[in-house]
C-alpha cells in the first residue's frame, strides 16, 4: 500500500515567519523609543553617539550625581522585553492553532476514507 505524501499548508510557515518578524520590529521600536529619552533614534545614530569619547573619569560617581542624559531608565526596556515575549508566545500559539487545524482536517479525511472502505467490504 502506498502512503500519500503529506502536503504542508502553503501559508502556515510564512505566517509564523511574518509574526516573528513583526514582533522583532515592535521590540526594536519600543527599545529605541524608551532608551533614548522618548525620541526615536536609528541604530546607526545610537551607535555613533556611543563611540564618542566622554570626559575622563578618575573615580566612582554615584548614580544620583550623574547627569540625566547618562541615566538609563529600566522601565521602557522592561516593557519592551515583556512585549517581545508576549508577541513570541502569541506567534507560537497561533502556529500551534494552525497546525492543529490541519491535523484535524487530516483526521477527518482518514475517518472518511476508513468509512468508505468499511462500506465496500
Amino acid at each position: 500500500m502506498m502512503r500519500k505524501e503529506r502536503h504542508r499548508q502553503p501559508g502556515a510557515s510564512r505566517a509564523t515567519a511574518d509574526a516573528i518578524a513583526w514582533s522583532m520590529v515592535a521590540f526594536l521600536a519600543l527599545a529605541t523609543w524608551g532608551t533614548f529619552g522618548g525620541t526615536p533614534v536609528t541604530a546607526a545614530a545610537a551607535g555613533l553617539s556611543a563611540l564618542q569619547p566622554g570626559p575622563a573619569q578618575d573615580e566612582f560617581v554615584p548614580i544620583s550625581e550623574l547627569p540625566p542624559e547618562e541615566e538609563l531608565a529600566a522601565a521602557p526596556l522592561l516593557v519592551a522585553a515583556y512585549a517581545f515575549v508576549w508577541l513570541a508566545v502569541l506567534a507560537y500559539v497561533y502556529s500551534i492553532w494552525r497546525r492543529l487545524g490541519q491535523v484535524e482536517r487530516e483526521l477527518a479525511e482518514v475517518a472518511r476514507v476508513a468509512d468508505t472502505r468499511r462500506e465496500k467490504s
